[in-house]
């Protein structure tokens, strides 16, 4: 079974599992494919977080394709450059790019396949083409001025013809067809299978792609902050990172468990609030219910504080973050009425320092911008300019039982300016750092942004059962709460729990340049009912209305271990996702 946010992904990696390809071959395949075919979701220039099983192995195991900062990026440096803040867009805000060794690290350590038939697919679609997306063309679109005046390597590259794309219209990257030929290459004649992806790694990190990424940042180009400004990404930083594997964190809910990234990602977040709701009964749990509802999101609130106060690449204990009598304590913040205050965990002597706390509706009478709520997990872009990213997703299991979940993201075409030549840009992630040595999640040289890349895996008695995830930034593990409460509690099936009426909570502050919160606020699916709205309103909650199909885009995989049926479902919103399997 496979599952992504495009159906060419899906397509693609179902064909691996019907040549006899594994999981772990197919969702790379998957991952290449989703580079071409969703450049405003993600990139190689990006970064990637997985979490897997085996067969042979039911232990679930992160795949770590986070970059760090570079060596260059210290608070001085930026306050130097006039900014109080990582700006959203330009080279300041590249970590250092690791989706790409990551999807070879999982090939060549998991998967089966040689890197050439793996890449077959997405080297096909780059330079024989494929109908570009609606909203790729409208990102393109929304972003043309920025390129025509201020990133003409990126007009190259995006708007051939000096226009953006029609939807439908053919488009090619034959640039980085050649890079990915070139990766290919650089294993011919090498060794095993594994030696030969093992140099394609290397060619990567060290080779004409970190060359002309190293000497393209050095020029100043225009960041979202209306200025120009060099990068500080050098071909050391580039050739030092790599990615690695790492033991989950795990807790328990209801008799299951649930795997996700460590602390230098959002994850814990989710263990969080479901270990704040296990305090409640079954039918306590709804989010169709006015009480449900507002119960998940007080939940949510003070999980995500603690995200935003605590988590970071330091080393944070979460065990007295999640531990059953901390939690117990917590849940007793959970009232009637609606909280509008940023209420993180006392873990040491005194308080958490807190991040900046600028409001949404704040930002934009400063900016003279509008809010926007949208939710369906597409980039945004606001009349200020200020440029919004998301990702995409993609799960596989297959008939052995060896099962993925990942989150590939960053390296949006309307990230920074395409760097010539190689066909991609730099991603953004750096935004998720604070200017502010006092907080866990200060820019650091060398340390992970904490990134809100987010997958998840579901056990049963040590048994792997589910993958599952969403891109949405902010909202990642708010839709997979709703998603996983309504399938393990409330007992709908896949589809049915993620096509049921989803919310998410603003109010904390937002991972994604420019930082902001709304205390109190909460956007819903039209379909709620107007009923659980107006209950919800009158609990104190700042309703806002993001349409009928309009919040999560989340897809899944599961895999009985007793029978060995297997199940998949992907979002019907935007009608772009999809899900096969036999």
């Amino acid at each position: 079974m496979t599952a992504s946010t495009h159906w060419i992904a899906t397509a693609c990696m179902q064909s691996v599992l019907e040549r006899g390809g594994n999981a772990f071959d197919a969702a790379t395949a998957g991952a290449f494919v989703l580079h071409v075919v969703e450049p405003h979701l993600n990139g190689p220039g990006g970064d990637m977080t997985a979490i897997l099983a085996t067969a042979e192995d039911p232990e679930p195991v992160v795949v770590m394709g986070q970059g760090p900062a570079p060596s260059g990026a210290t608070i001085e440096h930026y306050r130097a450059e006039g900014l109080d803040a990582v700006p959203g867009t330009g080279a300041l805000a590249a970590a250092v790019p690791l989706a790409v060794d990551a999807w070879l690290l999982l090939l060549e350590e998991k998967g089966t396949w040689e890197l050439a038939d793996v890449l077959d697919a997405a080297i096909g679609y780059a330079e024989d083409g494929h109908p570009v997306l609606e909203r790729v063309s409208a990102q393109i679109a929304a972003v043309a001025q920025t390129f025509a005046e201020h990133w003409p390597s990126s007009a190259a590259l995006w708007m051939p013809d000096g226009a953006p794309p029609e939807p439908g219209q053919i488009i090619y990257n034959p640039e980085y067809a050649a890079v990915l030929r070139d990766l290919i290459e650089a294993g011919e004649g090498t060794g095993d299978r594994r030696a030969r992806i093992a140099a394609a790694r290397e060619r990567w990190r060290t080779g004409p792609v970190a060359r002309a990424i190293a000497e393209f940042v050095r020029t100043p180009h225009r960041h979202s902050d209306g200025a120009d400004h060099a990068g500080v990404l050098t071909a050391a930083d580039l050739a030092g990172a790599v990615a690695r594997f790492e033991p989950a964190v795990t807790g328990d809910f209801r008799g299951w468990t649930i795997a996700k990234t460590g602390a230098w990602g959002q994850g814990p977040a989710l263990l969080g609030a479901l270990g704040l709701l296990e305090g409640f009964e079954d039918h306590e749990l709804d989010p169709s219910t006015e009480a449900g509802a507002h119960r998940i999101l007080e939940a949510l609130k003070l999980a995500l504080a603690d995200r935003d106060a605590h988590f970071g690449d330091r080393g944070l204990d979460l065990g007295r973050l999640l531990c059953p009598e901390h939690l117990a304590e917590r849940r007793t913040l959970i009232g009637d009425a609606a909280c509008h205050e940023f209420r993180p965990s006392v873990l040491g002597d005194g308080p958490a320092p807190l991040p900046p706390l600028l409001t949404e509706d704040e930002h934009a009478r400063r900016t003279g911008g509008a809010v926007d709520h949208g939710g369906s997990g597409e980039p945004t872009v606001r009349p200020t300019g200020e440029a919004r990213g998301d990702t995409c997703h993609l799960d596989v299991v297959d008939r052995w039982g060896n099962i993925i979940s990942a989150t590939p993201s960053g390296g949006w075409l309307q990230s920074s300016p395409a760097v010539p030549g190689i066909g991609f840009c730099l991603g953004t992630r750096l935004q998720m750092t604070w200017l502010d040595e006092s907080l866990p999640t200060a820019l650091r040289p060398g340390e992970r942004p904490r990134t809100t890349l987010t997958p998840t895996l579901v056990l049963r008695d040590g048994e792997p059962v589910m993958a599952c995830g969403s891109p949405g930034g902010d909202q990642q593990d708010q839709w997979q709460l709703m998603f996983l409460l309504r399938v393990l509690v409330g007992g709908l099936t896949l589809q049915e729990a993620i096509d049921a009426p989803s919310l998410h909570t603003l109010s904390m502050p937002g991972s994604f340049w420019p930082r902001t919160w709304s205390p109190g606020r909460a956007v819903v699916e039209d379909r709620l009912g107007e009923e659980v709205i107006a209950g919800l309103e009158a609990r104190g909650h700042e309703v806002v209305r993001a349409g009928d199909w309009a919040l999560g885009r989340l897809s899944c995989v599961a895999r009985d271990p007793g029978t060995g049926v297997l199940r998949a479902a992907a979002n019907s919103r935007g009608a772009q996702g999809y899900a096969a399997g036999r």
